[in-house]
């Protein structure tokens, strides 16, 4: 059977979580028990694998797999299990601010001296850790907006209203060929990547599969909406910066006009995304609902925790002249056309 472009392959599995789940999906196995998913580690392949599978079945789920596994009461159980370990241990590992001005002053401090994943590609890069970054951020990037799209039915009044407006952005303020995700498409093409949905996902490691599937968690539990907006906040504000940075890593290493126009369109866009994500969206969400601060906070900590943990992946593996990838990018693995 040939699959679909919009639902990808399942991938392969990466230990007994993911692999009973990835069974399940195909009807063909048991779930894991609590007791497995106990055992696990938390930030691990396997369970950030198996929770990412869970969600992916509410964005474009997988070839072969029956859309009515979307709302499977035991799939559904299993997944709540998963959550569970991956939300406790969040709470515990990453919680650093009581209160949402703090947190958010640190997002608006830049260092003079920074040595992120951004400084790096800026300064000294090279062209196939810059395809390797964007191998990676794909996971997210062809669905961008996707996740932050389910808060906006939990918002209300001027919080509803500005988070629209950064979401219609973000899709291309009504044009095709401006949605953020086609503009990482062109990106990717420019870079010689396969822009097929969920290309890279068996290539990509635990901390990238962590970064997406925080923003799934948060995005799915209304009760979680406070810390989704805190997820939002952080990716607004601290994309400004990071993306001049990309943009002028894009130019240095030669990757394409593509690949420069999708982060040069970011310094832009995010720029005023900042004011209305921080004025309006937390401003108004917390007017009517002052008690979701200490979990606007959390879901700020929580982005920066998750991304760091990314961060020290890739620049440990290329500070170690190794590839961050699990399968390298092979012919196979690129576009062909």
């Amino acid at each position: 059977m040939e699959h679909d472009q919009d639902e990808p392959p399942l991938p392969t599995p990466r230990g007994p979580l993911s692999r009973g789940v990835e069974a399940y999906l195909r009807t063909a196995g048991r779930l894991p028990r609590p007791e497995e998913i106990a055992r696990a580690q938390v930030y691990g392949d396997d369970l950030q694998l198996a929770l990412y599978l869970c969600y992916e079945l509410h964005y474009r789920g997988f070839a072969g797999v029956s859309a009515e596994r979307e709302w499977d009461p035991d799939l559904l159980r299993t997944r709540a299990a998963l959550e569970h370990r991956f939300l406790s241990a969040l709470r515990t590992d990453a919680r650093v601010h009581d209160g949402v001005d703090e947190a958010l002053r640190g997002l608006l401090v830049e260092p003079v001296h920074g040595t992120g994943v951004t400084h790096f590609l800026r300064d000294e890069g090279e062209l196939w850790q810059v395809r390797e970054y964007a191998a990676q951020r794909s996971l997210y990037h062809l669905k961008e907006a996707d996740p932050h799209a389910w808060v906006l039915p939990r918002l209300w009044g001027r919080a509803k209203a500005g988070m629209a407006a950064v979401e219609f952005d973000e899709w291309g303020g009504g044009r095709t060929d401006r949605v953020h995700a086609q503009l990482f498409a062109d990106l990717m093409t420019d870079l010689g990547l396969d822009t097929t949905y969920g290309r890279y996902l068996d290539a990509a490691t635990a901390e990238a599969l962590v970064t997406v599937n925080l923003m799934s968690l948060f995005g799915l539990h209304r009760a979680l909406r406070g810390a989704l907006v805190g997820h939002f906040a952080t990716v607004e504000i601290t994309s400004s910066p990071g993306s001049r940075r990309l943009a002028e890593a894009m130019r240095r290493t030669g990757a394409g006009p593509a690949a420069e126009h999708f982060y040069d369109e970011h310094v832009e866009a995010d720029a005023v995304h900042e004011q209305v994500v921080r004025h309006d969206v937390i401003g108004g969400l917390l007017e009517r609902e002052p008690h979701l601060a200490p979990d606007v906070a959390f879901g700020i900590d929580a982005t920066e925790f998750v991304e760091d943990r990314f961060g020290a992946r890739l620049l440990g593996d290329w500070h170690a002249s190794r590839s961050s990838l699990y399968a390298p990018l092979t012919p196979e693995m690129t576009h062909t056309s």
